[in-house]
């Protein structure tokens, strides 16, 4: 049996910086990184927005090239899937039939895409953007004369999805179940202004509409049929509404969690010599007033990845790592810091006519996060505030000439 002193299972952002930091803080020991596409780590961001756009080929996307791994000593297994942790013994069953060990296991595996659950769900055009796969295939049935696109789900991933079609010159139908999109993560604020973007842009953007099926011609998707008996015609469709955590495994060992996996300050799971990171773990946030949550960004799988790399080599300290968070949509560069959980006010700096603006969210009077379009000053100086815990004249924080780190 093979096996490897750190073995961490998903090939992502987290997986990644993991290895990276490893080596980084001076480990000498065996690391395998286990993946289940046949890829070597890229960034997932621009997936649906400068590659898909064609602006950015694939190899742009890699983290580090692939000899890098090689200099680094970092072992990979791409195209494989761990089918089951036995944290007894310190063994995984592999999809290739393999049986591999670990000294250390790191989990990093994201999620998958949530899929619609009505029928012609399964249908060919329906497709989710979470993979260099899933962009190649639709990009493929755009080339091939593809010009009526539904995306379905009004969260980041389907808006900025729907940005990059319209530019493209397809004909983009969005669906939101919701009286609004973005309406689980942002203020109605951000929210309308939002919508008003995509629809000057051409998209015929819906909010409170349910979808009852998808149609289609025994093999293809052909349209969206909503509750009201509605058909939208469509080619292809687009599915951005959340992600699973891929845990299973780990909960099917017996480690804790109910949404992904549950860590610790340490993002130790309740398996002995288990961590996890990134998309798929839960932990209490402190910027979040200490809910137990899942943060799905790039900055904290990265971030959690170090936290955890440096435990391993002697200098363990609990997370405590910012949260940060962006998006691209047309030519609007969204900057968050903070988590805006429980906020009781809002104030506005700049006017969103302007395209320039920031909306600034308060809990009992403090700063707790900020929602920056096109105002780089704002998130720069703002993320300050939140980490004070500032509580700021309302009058001053609504000027948007009053630069934020004088109210410091």
């Amino acid at each position: 049996m093979s096996k490897a002193d750190v073995v961490i299972v998903g090939a992502g952002h987290g997986g990644a910086q993991c290895a990276i930091a490893l080596r980084q803080n001076g480990f000498e020991g065996t690391i395998t990184v286990i993946g289940r596409e046949p890829e070597y780590p890229y960034e997932r961001p621009p997936l649906s927005k400068e590659y898909f756009a064609r602006e950015k080929t694939f190899d742009r996307l890699y983290i580090r090239p692939p000899t890098f791994w090689a200099e680094k000593e970092v072992d990979f297994k791409l195209g494989t899937e761990v089918l089951k942790v036995d944290p007894k013994t310190h063994e995984l069953k592999l999809s290739n039939g393999e049986t591999f060990g670990y000294g250390k296991l790191i989990w990093a595996t994201g999620g998958d895409p949530r899929r619609l659950s009505c029928s012609g769900a399964e249908l060919a055009g329906v497709h989710a953007v979470r993979t260099r796969e899933d962009c190649d295939t639709l990009m493929a049935e755009v080339d091939d004369g593809t010009k009526n696109v539904v995306v379905v789900g009004g969260g980041y991933i389907g808006l900025e999805a729907a940005a990059v079609l319209s530019k493209l010159g397809l004909n983009v139908t969005l669906l939101e179940a919701l009286p609004r999109v973005l309406a689980r993560v942002a203020g109605e604020e951000l929210s309308a202004f939002y919508e008003k973007e995509h629809r000057d842009h051409g998209v015929d953007l819906r909010t409170e509409v349910m979808v009852e099926c998808l149609e289609g011609d025994g093999h293809k998707v052909t349209g969206v049929k909503l509750a009201d008996g509605e058909v939208i015609p469509a080619e292809a469709v687009i599915v951005g509404i959340g992600i699973v955590p891929a845990v299973g495994p780990l909960i099917a060992a017996g480690a804790a969690g109910a949404n992904g996996v549950d860590v610790d300050e340490y993002c130790r799971t309740s398996l002995p010599d288990v961590y996890a990171i990134g998309d798929c773990a839960a932990f209490a946030c402190e910027y979040a007033g200490g809910n137990v949550m899942r943060v799905e960004s790039v900055q904290n799988a990265n971030d959690m990845a170090t936290c955890v790399a440096k435990a391993i080599c002697g200098d363990e300290k609990p997370y405590h790592a910012f949260p940060w968070f962006w998006s691209n949509q047309y030519d609007l560069r969204l900057q968050t810091a903070g988590i805006n959980v429980g906020f009781d006010k809002t104030v506005i700096r700049g006017n969103p006519d302007d395209r320039a603006f920031s909306v600034v969210y308060l809990k009992q009077g403090k700063v707790v996060a900020l929602d920056c379009v096109n105002m780089v000053k704002d998130y720069v100086q703002g993320r300050k505030l939140v980490e004070a815990g500032t509580a700021p004249d309302l009058g001053k924080l609504a000027d948007k000439d009053v630069p934020l780190k004088e109210l410091l």
